[in-house]
């Protein structure tokens, strides 16, 4: 991030509180409680009339702003279907995105809920049923300036990143390419067989609330992309498909109760396990002058940090390959 970028560390609780003030038109209590987030900023806030709200404060660059509206625009659509989701608020200048200095931010209602935990075959069957109605809710649009998850797109562009700016030594830069470059080549032509829709591309347990008395709740969409469905299903398994092929027959169960799935794009699986590794190291990269991430991540970008992630990359685009060597 150079010095022209825009920067978290502008935004002080004073400016915060404002900023929320004046695009809600509602007057606030101190209340100012950061919440977790890697990746943004987000903070809980409350009205002096009891109402309590999150602020969510975009990081500079990640994203245009016809991208977040399209993120917005998603949200809406499955609101709009009765999918138990939380759309972002109407501000003041009746838009749901508002822009400072360079950064944006927007406001969703409070609700409260613990992360969903997998239980029973019908907390299975519900999540698939869960996914299978946002899924034929995304067919109705397109995201045009979202990221595509398909090796030839957005993996190449994160090995890209990570090749000019990941200080990877120099030995070892030559077996990330070797290897990345040739499961790009092997896996694209798989990937162009497989239908893509919008997505909410980060769909585990942790961004789905369980709501006592109200079911499940569908939780940011941050990562929101055009993609293979069934990268909205693997995460929740705790391992590989085959390792959990009961688990994911209880998902389809719920699933296909709302819409279609396409069988064929289990193959690819291990590739989105092995594409989500190459995005999350092209993510820290991106972030590794960021103080609370040198904070988080202190090892990122040492010698011995490489030589492990590049063996564990290597291992698994190994495993994603395999699938592939019957067709």
């Amino acid at each position: 991030m150079n010095s022209l970028t825009p920067s978290f560390q502008n935004l002080t609780p004073d400016r915060i509180l404002n900023l929320i003030e004046k695009y809600t038109g509602e007057r606030l209590t101190g209340l100012l409680a950061p919440l977790p987030s890697y990746i943004n900023r987000v903070y809980e806030v409350q009205t002096f009339s009891g109402t309590r709200l999150i602020a969510k404060f975009y990081r500079p660059g990640r994203w245009e702003k016809e991208a977040i509206l399209e993120e917005h625009r998603f949200i809406s659509d499955c609101y709009n279907d009765e999918i138990p989701v939380i759309p972002p608020l109407l501000l003041t200048d009746n838009s749901t995105l508002a822009e400072t200095e360079g950064m944006h931010f927007c406001l969703f209602p409070k609700k409260g809920g613990r992360e969903m935990e997998f239980n029973t075959e019908d907390d299975w069957k519900r999540a698939g049923m869960l996914i299978g109605r946002m899924h034929q809710a995304a067919g109705k649009s397109k995201a045009e300036k979202r990221i595509t998850l398909h090796p030839s797109k957005s993996t190449a562009s994160d090995i890209k990143y990570l090749i000019e700016n990941g200080d990877i030594p120099g030995h070892l830069l030559e077996t990330i390419k070797s290897v990345a470059f040739n499961f790009i080549d092997v896996a694209s032509p798989f990937f162009d067989k497989i239908p893509m829709s919008r997505i909410h591309g980060d769909c585990h347990n942790k961004n789905i609330l369980s709501r006592p008395g109200e079911g499940m709740m569908l939780i940011d969409f941050d990562d929101m992309m055009t993609g293979p469905q069934v990268q909205d299903l693997w995460l929740f398994l705790p391992g590989t498909t085959e390792e959990c092929s009961y688990e994911l027959g209880l998902i389809l169960d719920g699933y296909e109760l709302f819409t279609d799935f396409d069988y064929a794009s289990l193959r690819i699986v291990e590739s989105l396990r092995a594409m989500r590794m190459i995005y999350f190291l092209a993510w820290c990269c991106r972030q590794k002058h960021d103080n609370q991430f040198r904070k988080t991540f202190p090892e990122w970008g040492k010698p011995e940090f490489w030589r492990s992630e590049i063996r564990d990359l290597t291992q698994q685009i190994a495993t994603a390959l395999k699938k592939f060597e019957a067709y």
